[in-house]
């Protein structure tokens, strides 16, 4: 019995070392689950249920909704139909146009006839057809001193024309009471043509040859003889260039220019 002793020591000592092992891990395994986290699964949501709501109108609304109808689209239909009239568009006025005067020419001189100019010849009664009736008209020359022989004879102007008209053909620096002298040749209508110049003062201020480019602006009445009236027939034009004071533009009763 001695002799077997020590050979069954190692054997009680495995086993008793492996009862504790397993005791230990129990204990290990018990203290986790009493103190470890819980996991719970999370609660699944409840699906949610669709709703729906309707307002029903009361019973004044109800039977009042239908007249509105009714009305709006009875009131819809003519408003619909009718066109609107259209209001006329005002004529439009325009403005008169004012002719404005013409501007002088710088250098130019004004044009007053004198006593023995045309212009103061007396003049008489004409229809319109250009016939009419007085005295005989004199004559400026002889018979046969006009152009081409023909007699010439003193002018009579059917209307006299205006400084505007003849400003254009004046030379610049005329000289004061100068004058010019044209013969022209009468034709229907009171106008003249074939003008020529007969005469100029200073001489060649070049005042016969503008009176004669602007003769075609002139209106003078065809000569009588024997109570005709001679269209064709010659006529001696005088015109006379003076400077009008100042104060016969202002006033109609202030000075007027010396007459010849």
């Amino acid at each position: 019995m001695r002799l077997s002793l020590p050979f069954a020591l190692p054997d009680r000592r495995r086993t008793v070392s492996f009862v504790l092992a397993l005791v230990v891990e129990a204990l290990l395994i018990l203290v986790l689950l009493l103190f470890g986290p819980h996991l719970t699964p999370a609660p699944k949501p409840e699906p949610r249920r669709a709703t729906s709501f309707s307002l029903a109108p009361s019973e004044k609304e109800a039977a009042t909704a239908p007249e509105h109808r009714t009305k709006a689209h009875a009131a819809a239909k003519p408003a619909s139909g009718a066109t609107t009239p259209i209001p006329p568009m005002p004529p439009v006025i325009t403005p008169p146009k004012v002719p404005t005067p013409p501007a002088a020419l710088p250098g130019v001189l004004p044009i007053t006839l004198g006593a023995s100019d045309i212009s103061k010849l007396k003049s008489s009664a004409s229809n319109d057809d250009g016939a009419e009736t007085g005295t005989d008209s004199k004559l400026a020359y002889g018979p046969g001193e006009g152009p081409g022989g023909q007699p010439l004879y003193n002018a009579e102007w059917y209307r006299e024309p205006t400084d505007a008209q003849l400003n254009g053909y004046l030379p610049k620096g005329a000289p004061p009471n100068s004058w010019a002298l044209i013969a022209c040749q009468t034709m229907p209508q009171f106008h003249v043509d074939n003008c020529r110049s007969l005469g100029e003062s200073p001489v060649g201020s070049g005042l016969g040859r503008a009176m004669r480019e602007a003769a075609w602006q002139f209106l003078v009445r065809p000569p009588r003889r024997g109570g005709k009236v001679l269209v064709g027939a010659w006529v001696k034009i005088r015109i006379d260039f003076t400077i009008r004071p100042a104060k016969a533009e202002k006033s109609e009763s202030g000075p007027q220019p010396p007459e010849e």
